[in-house]
């Protein structure tokens, strides 16, 4: 998978991983993991709550875990997870966690 990053990141990716089930969805053409990936770099973390939202905001001052969700086009939501330490980025289907 080769990502594309068209925004200034607000934190480091690390590795990114892409979990079967995901890749799956995007080897049918169901998932766009570049524009998911910058929403997520860029501070757009998806359908979470206020909560999570917040938390999301926080994390990426202080370096705890960035969680986002996102609706694909079939309406299969995927998850995207940034490890605190910014070593890993993974790409899973909620099922996959």
């Amino acid at each position: 998978m080769l990502l594309v990053i068209a925004a200034k990141p607000l934190f480091l990716l690390g590795e990114v991983i892409i979990t079967s089930g995901a890749n799956a969805l995007m080897r049918d053409g169901k998932l766009d993991a570049n524009q998911l990936i910058n929403r997520h770099i860029s501070g757009d973390w998806g359908d979470m709550c206020e909560d999570d939202i917040e938390s999301n905001n926080d994390a990426v001052t202080h370096g705890d875990r960035i969680m986002s969700s996102y609706l694909t086009s079939s309406s299969q939501k995927v998850w995207i997870i940034t490890e605190y330490d910014r070593s890993v980025t993974t790409i899973l289907l909620p099922d996959e966690y």
